[in-house]
């Protein structure tokens, strides 16, 4: 379960939720509850997946990009993430959506570095760095962002698992193949399940005998990242399969994602109900974290789900 320090910045009214609270360790049997260590805090997957919200401070991210890039505007929007129920906040200050151009560092330092100084003298609840870069890294972590959150797995960058190891810092390591610039160039996989799940078996080995301690690691499969639309799928219908064999809490990127567009043929600002259905799937498959944009309308569909699903 999130920390009671996290959750006293969770807006809304959850005392219809609690009600079920007691119940739900019972149907979770299947799935089991893998502990995420950040900071003091102890996160962990309860009657629905923790929800990690998005905050791009870029201004060509695939979704909402341009619409955080003042500081202003970046720490209000995580502020009402907060108050919708985020348990994580995520800030990237560099697209990865695919053909994105890199950034300099001292580009993706400008965009980020302020608003994580700012976010986090507001909120105790714990402010991810989404970077492949090991000085962001390291500058995020001394500015207040307790997670390192790094598409490559750990892989771009040689002093990443240093930075990671010696400050402390939760870290989530993502599957991806070639880079933001390559990875949809016809991705091909003789069988994607158990290839990630390799890989992500041997980055958490990594990790560990860089000094990062197991339960300091969260495993990403890398949605849309060298992946087709069906790579997509039987990833996320292996969630608990993966899980299993990897014995680390699994987080799912699928919001608003192009995969959407090929099973409903919607536009990209149409994916909210597409993605709120894949965010149940992925719930009831024992997903434990969900990096999403739209934090307010995904809890409430969870509880949701879950009230009923108890009943």
């Amino acid at each position: 379960m999130v920390s009671t320090e996290t959750q006293k910045h969770h807006g809304g009214d959850h005392r219809a939720t609690e009600m079920i609270d007691n119940n739900f360790m019972a149907t979770m049997t299947q799935h089991t509850a893998f502990a995420w260590h950040v900071g003091e805090q102890i996160l962990q997957r309860s009657k629905i997946p923790l929800l990690m919200g998005i905050l791009n401070v870029t201004p060509d991210s695939f979704s909402d990009g341009g619409q955080y890039t003042a500081v202003e505007a970046a720490v209000q929007h995580a502020l009402q993430l907060v108050e919708a129920g985020a348990d994580i906040i995520d800030v990237g200050g560099e697209s990865t959506r695919p053909r994105a151009a890199p950034v300099t560092l001292e580009e993706e330092l400008r965009r980020t570095i302020p608003v994580i100084e700012a976010i986090t003298a507001m909120t105790s609840v714990p402010v991810s760095i989404d970077t492949t870069k090991a000085e962001v890294a390291s500058q995020a972590l001394a500015a207040g962002a307790l997670i390192v959150n790094d598409i490559s797995g750990l892989t771009f960058d040689p002093q990443m698992a240093s930075v990671c190891s010696s400050s402390g810092a939760a870290v989530c390591a993502m599957h991806m193949v070639g880079n933001p610039q390559t990875m949809q160039d016809d991705p091909h996989y003789d069988d994607v399940v158990a290839e990630v799940t390799v890989f992500l078996q041997t980055q958490l080995s990594m990790a560990t005998a860089a000094g990062i301690p197991p339960e300091r690691v969260c495993l990403d499969p890398g949605i849309g990242f060298g992946k087709t639309a069906e790579h997509n799928l039987l990833l996320m219908q292996a969630v608990g399969r993966m899980r299993d064999t990897l014995r680390r809490p699994l987080l799912i990127g699928h919001s608003r994602k192009r995969f959407l567009s090929k099973l409903l043929g919607r536009p990209l600002e149409e994916r909210l109900s597409g993605t709120t259905g894949v965010s149940i799937a992925l719930a009831e498959n024992g997903a434990d974290v969900l990096r999403i944009h739209d934090v307010q309308a995904t809890r409430d569909a969870l509880v949701a789900w879950h009230a009923v699903r108890q009943r």
